[in-house]
This record gives C-alpha cells, structure tokens and sequence, in this order.
C-alpha cells in the first residue's frame, strides 16, 4: 500500500486528507499549527514531527501550502522537504504560487534524485471536502500517471499541461478570471442595491440567464446579508491576483480589469477583510450609509 505525506492541513488540506482517509489510505501529515491536524488524526492520519519527516514516511508527499513564500521555506528550511529527499520520493505541491517558486522547488527535488509534480487545484473549501477539486498538473508525468487513484479521491478532474510551470500558470489564469468575476459581481449587487432594485430578484436574473454559474449562486445569498464566510481568504485570492499582474508583466499581456479588481481586493485586505471569504470584496465596493 502507498504511503501518503500531507504537508499543509489548513482549509484545503484538511478536506484533501480526510478524503485520502475515507478511502482506506495510509496519511503522514504535518502543519505548521499543530492544533489544526486533530480533525485528521482523528480520522487515523499519523502527525510527524518535522516536513521533512513526513518525506522519509511517505511514498508520495503532497504539499497544500498557502502561498510562495511559505512553499520555499517549507522546501529549504533546514528541517524541510529537499534536505530529506532521497532517490525515487515523490513531491507533489499542490500550493498556489508563481512559476519561478515551482521551478526552484522541482529543480531542488530533482538534484536529489526525488521526482516532482507541481498540481495546484481549482476549487475553494467546499470542493475539497466533496472531492470535486480540480487539479492542474505539469512535471513528472510517471507520478501523475502513478498517483490518478488518489487525485480520483480528492477530485473531479486532473489535467496533465506539460512542463514544471504550465499548472502554475493556469492556476494564476483561472483565478485571475475568478476575482475579477466577484468582483464585477459584488458592484453589481451593489449597484442593484443603491438603485432601489432587489437583491433577490437580482440574484434570481442572474440564476437563470446566460452568467448563470455556480459561484454567484453559492456567494449571492450572503453577500446580499453582508455575511462572508471563509471558503477561500481573500488574502490569498489577492495574493493570486498579484502573481497573475506579475504574469501579465513578464508576457506583456495587458489586464486592465484584473488590475482594478486587485485594487478592490487590496482595499478590502486593508479593511480588515483578509481572513474573510473573497467575496467580502463587496464590502468595500457597496455603497456606505
């Protein structure tokens, strides 16, 4: 039987593992607060002392980290994950990061004779749960090919793009598109709001024409209360709208629109709304009393 590390078991993590659980697999895990592994553990998850101590458990590592910096020193700390890496361990990092942070870690991995596959996921803390993530891959095909029974567990779909950088990238595409979508949607309810137009109604249109998408139907209702319960933190939607422009930059593509969201996202973040849902972006664009 394979032998599964876990590094990372925040709002996705937790959801990923206890799905790798249900189904029978053996899971090593480690986070950087310990209380927030007691759910998996629970559930029959085995909690290691160190990152690196989970790589020297476990066949294949999967890592859900939240963002580059955290991604880097859970790599190269000295407890960490490339000082542990011995000939044929696998590295999976799922973390939303730029190119430049998963290339770095996979060249790492690979000069210690580990192999690596970078396989951020879309989707927020519902999907994790339900197992309906979606997971971008590139890098090492044979763990991809070796590890479709677990990506199967945790989600829905699993696309292999190509070279160590292409799930990177697509990850910051999709959730650049993403922000901007909330946010064009959070002036709209605001805008539907400040001109004496009901919110219902509103959300209703929008349920039943052609922008009909998950998304606005699962965020809409709350929204509207002003209530934005953390599904996905928009520190880290800003943070992927960040890496996104920098994208932009290095491929001289304009992103007018991903711009001004980033704006709206950054006044949000300053308001005290980091650890909020990202669509407490519309808490900044509503119209004040």
């Amino acid at each position: 039987m394979v032998t599964y590390g876990f590094v990372g078991v925040g709002i996705m993590g937790r959801g990923m593992v206890l799905n790798l659980l249900k189904t029978g697999n053996k899971v090593v895990v480690w986070n950087r607060s310990a209380d927030k592994c007691k759910d998996v553990v629970d559930a029959g998850a085995t909690v290691a002392s160190t990152p690196g101590d989970v790589i020297k458990a476990a066949d294949v590592t999967f890592a859900m980290l939240a963002d580059p910096e955290i991604a880097l020193d859970v790599a190269f700390r000295a407890d960490g994950i490339v000082g542990a890496v011995s000939s044929g361990k696998a590295y999976v990092d799922c973390s939303t990061v730029d190119e430049e942070c998963s290339t770095k870690i996979g060249a790492a991995i690979t000069a210690k004779g580990g192999r690596f596959l970078e396989a951020p996921v879309s989707g927020s803390k519902k999907p994790a749960e339900d197992g309906q993530l979606i997971f971008l891959c590139a890098g090492d095909r044979s763990i991809f090919d070796e590890i479709t029974p677990a990506l199967d567990v945790m989600g829905k779909k699993s696309l292999f793009l190509g070279e160590t950088g292409a799930g990177a990238r697509m990850k910051l595409v999709v959730n650049m598109v993403m922000g901007s979508m909330m946010t064009a949607f959070a002036e709209g309810l605001s805008l539907a709001e400040a001109s004496s137009l009901s919110q219902e109604a509103f959300l209703d249109v929008m349920d039943n024409g052609a922008m009909a998408c998950p998304m606005f139907k699962l965020k809409g209702p709350n929204m509207s209360k002003g209530a934005y319960p953390t599904a996905f933190p928009l520190k880290h939607q800003q943070k992927d709208m960040r890496l996104a422009l920098a994208l932009g930059d290095k491929v001289e593509q304009a992103l007018p629109v991903a711009a001004a969201a980033n704006e709206a996202l950054k006044r949000a973040r300053a308001a005290g709304h980091a650890d909020a849902d990202f669509s407490a972006v519309h808490a900044v664009v509503r119209k004040g009393p």
